[in-house]
């Protein structure tokens, strides 16, 4: 019994500290969102991406991680080379966070950015017929200025996101995305459902598939095996939605994109669906690496 209370005190300190640490992480990123929000937008997100690469990269490991990452996908890179890109992806993801937090501005960056490609043709002509549609992307330039071009173009898009571990900072995130466009539909069972219906109804779906799934089926992406979810393929097939690879790509100034819809993946089978997915984002990412998150552990795990 008296282990039981001692284990139960441990734990309520545990939870105690762990709620103070994310109110304390929720205050500090408060405080600079809102300190940032008197200055013009461009200024917001020059800072973000300099703070991005010269105090919050280095303090939280992002750094390290990026240029593991770039040993492993691109060997070859000399170390200056390898430097100045982990700085580039450090500056991108910063500008990346700000456009977020300011919806209203990527907002109006979406209305002001072309959609092209074949796959916007094909999603115009599903949406006339009432057919369900995917569109997948990966954390590569801005990806939800797609989300907010199409809803721009009067498409009914329906966000997949994921619950953020600390729930002070959840509930503000989830605010600022729900302000660029609705419905958003929670990643695993809590969203499930809706976002089904959403599917039946002929809506489109937005998507990222880059980020290490646990339980995943290893797949190449960048020359090496990564745990790759190949759910949004097995949804489309199901519902016969089209699954359409969909980037917005930043501007060499750092404002402004270019938005490209790929043509539609053909139906077959998951997996081989899912690797064209793979291969679709890695051509994206070699031609522009300084654009995509290598922050993430995307290869752990794949090979055990």
């Amino acid at each position: 019994m008296k282990i039981s209370q001692r284990q139960g005190l441990k734990m309520s300190k545990m939870k105690m500290a762990g709620s103070l640490r994310h109110r304390l992480q929720y205050g500090a990123i408060r405080a600079v969102i809102s300190t940032l929000s008197f200055f013009p937008f461009r200024q917001r997100s020059a800072f973000m991406a300099w703070v991005m690469s010269r105090v919050i990269a280095p303090v939280v490991g992002y750094r390290k991680r990026i240029r593991n990452n770039l040993d492993l996908i691109l060997p070859d890179l000399g170390a200056a080379q390898r430097n100045t890109l982990t700085t580039e992806v450090t500056r991108n993801i910063g500008r990346t966070i700000c456009e977020l937090f300011s919806p209203q501005d990527l907002l109006s960056m979406a209305r002001q950015t072309e959609l092209t490609g074949p796959g916007l043709v094909a999603l115009e002509e599903a949406r006339a017929a009432n057919r369900p549609a995917i569109v997948v992307s990966g954390h590569f330039g801005n990806y939800d200025i797609v989300r907010a071009g199409l809803i721009a173009h009067g498409f009914n898009v329906g966000g997949l996101y994921r619950h953020m571990n600390n729930p002070f900072f959840h509930k503000f995130y989830l605010n600022n995305i729900s302000a660029i466009g609705t419905p958003l539909f929670e990643r695993g069972r809590p969203g499930l459902g809706q976002m089904v219906r959403h599917l039946k109804s002929g809506g489109i779906l937005a998507a990222l598939i880059d980020v290490r799934a646990n339980t995943g089926v290893p797949l190449p992406f960048v020359g090496q095996d990564a745990l790759t979810a190949t759910s949004m393929a097995e949804l489309a097939l199901r519902y016969d939605a089209l699954l359409v690879p969909s980037y917005a790509t930043r501007l060499a100034s750092g404002e402004g994109f270019v938005a490209d819809c790929e043509s539609p993946i053909p139906h077959t089978d998951p997996e081989t669906m899912t690797r064209a997915l793979n291969h679709s984002l890695e051509i994206r990412v070699l031609k522009n690496p300084e654009q995509w998150f290598w922050i993430h552990n995307r290869w752990k795990g794949a090979d055990s």
